[in-house]
């Protein structure tokens, strides 16, 4: 996703890049750690 503003721009990409990283604990089953960084990597896109 581009919007032109390149803040905008670099919090999605690092959001999905979380997102991606968590899937992957998730599988190996580091539940918590997880669910955390998944909380805390995303909370900038939702603001």
């Amino acid at each position: 996703m581009e919007t032109g503003n390149i803040i905008i721009d670099m919090t999605f990409s690092f959001a999905l890049d979380i997102i991606t990283f968590t899937e992957k604990l998730n599988e190996n089953k580091k539940f918590i750690i997880g669910q955390q960084l998944l909380k805390s990597g995303t909370l900038l896109v939702q603001t």
